[in-house]
């Protein structure tokens, strides 16, 4: 598999690629119809930096959420199993170099009390972090998958397991795939192949195509639901915004289906961080790039993780985000011991900036008009790969997540939410039905929510 990334292509796109006012307003146009960008039209709204033509792709980028996916917005948790690694990647605390980082591989009897207290929190779709390394290999990953899955604690169960590890050949992918996996992430960090070099200084991640090429091999493999990521900070954010398009459109052109969803965390804090900071992104560039993904690639689910702080989170979900992390906790083995310990940045990949508990997080969604969904329906049900897109690209999905947004929320009232979050939440739930109109399928899932009342779980469409 060639590289499909042309640095220069892309150089060449945004140093000639010229803004104007009708342009960009096309493009949004075009955006809005569901239709994913080019290149040019990507290098375009990035080019354009006028303040009222910022704040117009932040409007479209508003208007395709709500046109995609209404108002819901998915949670998650990492779950991060070992921290031994190979690699020596100059912004990572778990870097073989970072002699000051405590390792530790969580043991099965560890793994299963994180994973219940995971569920204690009302937690069901989970993403489990490995460094890389040899024991973290395919059958230890599909072992994971596997013991993670079969924990039921209470009425409590976790019902989508993703992945962020390293690459594997095809062979390795088959078999994590077997495990029953949701979808494999894997970041390239930065798009910008000399960049990558002078970050990357040893071990298996050095190897700029094999890292590059991994998500084709997973295609090959048979898993259709990827993700695709850049740690915004490395190299100019507008090339990697670009890196990220391209290699969205190679996915779709190649196996006709793009990434699942896209990432774009920025560099935090980390265990002798060894960064010289000239390509760290400010908030205002950031909003502006979080509106641009969303109105180059519609049909993508974008995830904010608790990397930026509440204030920045509330400000940029509006732009497009459906995915973001709640009650994170990144050191080995903290879910189910003192959640209030203060972060030790030598026992983590990282500093996370938004500490708050799931059920602050949900609050907060509710207050903002957000429904908090723990949907795990299209995964379970086969709609992935291509046959998410036959739904997402047109945007019909959003007859499916509404409703499946309102049952998860119902579940976690009913179970986990304090008597305040609770009357909070069956207020939006009504109000939501009310917009809804009395149709069939509202009062369809107004008899699950009694089911659920009853006793009832797992109901979906």
């Amino acid at each position: 598999m060639k590289p499909f990334i042309d640095a220069d292509e892309i150089w060449d796109l945004l140093n000639h690629t010229k803004p104007d006012a009708v342009r960009v307003k096309e493009t949004i146009a075009k955006s809005l119809e569901k239709n994913r960008l080019t290149l040019e039209e990507t290098a375009l709204l990035i080019n354009a930096t006028e303040t009222d033509l910022v704040e117009e792709i932040k409007q479209g980028a508003r208007e395709l959420k709500k046109r995609i996916y209404g108002n819901r917005i998915v949670l998650f948790a990492p779950l991060y199993i070992g921290n031994k690694c190979t690699n020596n990647c100059q912004y990572c605390g778990f870097r073989t170099s970072n002699k000051a980082a405590v390792r530790k591989t969580l043991t099965d009897e560890e793994i299963v009390r994180e994973v219940e207290a995971l569920e204690d929190n009302g937690q069901k779709r989970l993403i489990l972090v490995y460094g890389e390394h040899p024991d973290y290999d395919a059958d230890y990953i599909a072992h994971t998958v596997r013991l993670v899955c079969s924990v039921k604690k209470g009425k409590g169960e976790i019902r989508r397991v993703n992945i962020n590890a390293a690459p594997l050949d095809i062979d390795g992918f088959r078999t994590v795939k077997q495990a029953g996996i949701g979808t494999y992430q894997i970041f390239q960090e930065t798009y910008h192949p000399e960049a990558y070099k002078m970050y990357h200084l040893s071990g298996k991640k050095r190897d700029y195509e094999w890292r590059l090429t991994a998500l084709d091999r997973a295609q090959e493999a048979g898993i259709d639901d990827v993700g695709i990521g850049a740690l915004m900070g490395l190299y100019d954010w507008r090339f990697e915004v670009m890196g990220l398009v391209r290699h969205a459109n190679h996915l779709e052109a190649c196996y006709n289906v793009g990434p699942h969803t896209i990432s774009f965390p920025r560099i935090q804090n980390a265990s002798s961080l060894n960064i010289d900071g000239r390509y760290l992104v400010n908030d205002a560039d950031f909003a502006k790039l979080v509106a641009i993904l969303r109105l180059a690639v519609p049909y993508t689910g974008m995830i904010l993780t608790a990397r930026e702080n509440p204030r920045l989170r509330r400000e940029v979900i509006p732009f497009g985000i459906s995915q973001i992390d709640g009650g994170t906790r990144l050191e080995l083995g903290t879910y189910s011991q003192n959640l209030n310990a203060k972060q030790d940045l030598n026992r983590e990949q990282f500093e996370i900036n938004d500490d708050r508990s799931l059920n602050e997080i949900i609050e907060e969604l509710i207050q903002n008009d957000f429904i908090p969904s723990f949907c795990t329906a299209c995964y379970r049900i086969g709609r992935t790969g291509e046959h998410f897109m036959e739904f997402s690209v047109p945007g019909f999905i959003k007859r499916f997540c509404t409703p499946n947004a309102i049952l998860t929320l119902s579940e976690y009232l009913v179970d986990y939410a304090p008597e305040e979050t609770a009357q909070k939440g069956w207020k939006a739930i009504e109000e939501n039905l009310d917009q809804l109109g009395n149709t069939a399928n509202t009062q369809e899932i107004r008899r699950r929510i009694e089911r659920i009342k009853q006793g009832e779980r797992d109901l979906y469409f």
